[in-house]
């Protein structure tokens, strides 16, 4: 094993304990590289802790998106149960590996052993390229050493991250942990010689490798803007196939469409690769952007100036013709929360408050900027209480954020949406995005009145201790309360004292 973990009790490995003793114990085991380099590729804030699913999640669907890849987690089987589960919800259509423990094959490294065999037995160069292999966070706080396994094994590549909860703060940015991971192990590659061209072949023109999950369609938008310039759209990173990785590290930049990409930037980084932040969304944001690859291409005005000329006015147009009329507070954790609330302004939208759950990198600068130019307030790191404090503050015509965002805000008579399954899964990029809001977002604004007679017919029904129909008045039993109370104030009393010691 990677450290002793002996000093561990096994009531302390479970994922109850909390993310300090979690953290402390994998520092113990050997961690404090992987944790640091965390900390620096995703600097935590205020938001501390995910707030949203397990981070893991992340790194688990793009795993599973990959053709000829497949998937083993380490960790305590209700974790893997759950994310098993959530992955077959949004579609996955293949297994998930799981290799068991106990607290004796934690402690005494049977655990890695175990991991080891299995990933013999699944390295089948007729069905995989590449295995992943995560450490969940009980393996990862007892120091299970991943990087001990091969790093092929007959020919299938062999890649063990570790997400644990208590270092990855959400599983937008886990997605980032298993990119980094694959672009380091596919550079290294190229470094040591010849590697498969892609299945689609070379393009003929420079291309731009796009960085971050987008609605399929917004790839080939992004093509038809580059093209007057000369350039053809890369691969789409995280990728669908291992040898989409070399077409990715082989291009001219990079464009930082989610620009929380740290571990995959670093990568394209020390491969010599220019990174252009921001997204050609919106007029704006198309003129901006569109300058940000001349730029790094070193293209000439005219070429730059063509493009713009064809491309801005046509987001222009589009844009008058699909106003929004209303004050929207916007919140999520996906990582493109700022290209929204970007469009929606540029819609016509008033749009006081953007919270996105990623952290803020020099990529995202510019729509930072331009964001609060137009009187918005972003926050990163939001958590769940800021977006909640801002919607209740504002009172919008439409919340749009995560389930719970929504559904404080319905309870209140405020329309809202759920912005993963609503909002991120449309088309943003150029013309074709510029239109692509406005009927959802006004339909909604629009069933501001159906929600008031909601809220109306169902009034005096009852929250909280009153939840529910009942005959009679329920039995309150507020000394049981108080009692409660004083034990709980009486612990944190403790807390703070230990903290002072």
């Amino acid at each position: 094993m990677d450290g002793d973990p002996k000093h561990l009790q096994a009531d302390g490995l479970g994922c109850h304990a909390g993310a300090d003793q979690l953290e402390a114990a994998a520092r113990a085991a050997g961690k404090s590289d992987v944790l640091d380099q965390f900390a620096k590729d995703y600097p935590q804030g205020p938001h501390d802790k995910p707030q949203s699913m397990c981070p893991a999640f992340g790194s688990l669907r793009v795993g599973l998106r990959m053709r000829r890849v497949g998937t083993v987690l380490s960790g305590s089987a209700c974790c893997v149960y759950g994310l098993t589960f959530v992955s077959h919800f949004y579609g996955a259509r293949r297994s998930v590996g799981y290799v068991p423990f106990n607290s004796e094959t934690l402690v005494t490294g049977k655990l890695f052993e175990d991991i080891r065999d299995a990933v013999h037995k699944m390295a089948d160069p007729d069905r995989y390229d590449a295995i992943v292999v995560t450490n969940l966070c009980v393996p990862t706080a007892s120091g299970v050493p991943l990087r001990l396994l091969p790093d092929e094994i007959n020919g299938v590549r062999i890649v063990g991250i570790d997400v644990p909860g208590f270092g990855v703060p959400t599983h937008a940015e886990a997605k980032d942990v298993l990119a980094g991971a694959m672009l380091n192990y596919a550079r290294q590659e190229i470094e040591a010689g010849p590697v498969q061209a892609p299945a689609s072949g070379k393009s003929d023109r420079p291309t731009v490798t796009m960085l971050g999950e987008m609605f399929p369609a917004d790839p080939m938008i992004i093509g038809q803007m580059l093209a007057p310039m000369g350039l053809a759209a890369g691969p789409v990173v995280p990728c669908r196939e291992w040898r989409e990785l070399y077409s990715a590290l082989d291009c001219g930049a990079v464009a930082a469409i989610h620009p929380f990409y740290s571990a995959a930037m670093r990568e394209f980084d020390q491969a010599g690769r220019p990174i252009v932040g921001s997204a050609p969304v919106g007029a704006d944001g198309v003129a901006h952007w569109l300058s940000g690859i001349g730029d790094a291409f070193g293209l000439s005005a005219e070429k730059v100036a063509t493009a713009q000329n064809a491309f801005v006015g046509a987001t222009k147009a589009a844009l008058s013709e699909t106003r929004i009329d209303g004050t929207i507070t916007l919140s999520g954790y996906e990582g493109s929360e700022l290209l929204v609330a970007r469009l929606l302004i540029e819609s016509g939208a008033n749009v006081p408050y953007v919270g996105t759950a990623c952290h803020a990198t020099e990529q995202s600068k510019w729509d930072r900027d331009w964001l609060e130019a137009h009187g918005c307030k972003v926050v990163a790191r939001a958590s769940l209480e800021d977006d909640l404090a801002a919607m209740e503050g504002v009172q919008p015509d439409l919340a749009i954020g995560t389930t719970p965002v929504v559904q404080h805000a319905k309870e209140h008579g405020i329309p809202g949406l759920y912005y993963t399954n609503l909002i991120s899964a449309r088309p943003l990029m150029g013309p074709a995005g510029a239109g692509s809001l406005a009927q959802v977002i006004n339909a909604a604004i629009a069933g501001k009145d159906r929600l008031n007679k909601m809220t109306s017919f169902f009034e005096g029904v009852g929250t909280e201790d009153t939840a529910g129909v009942w005959e009679g008045d329920p039995n309150l039993r507020p000394d049981f309360r108080a009692q409660h109370q004083k034990k709980l104030d009486k612990q944190a009393r403790a807390a703070k004292a230990q903290e002072m010691i």
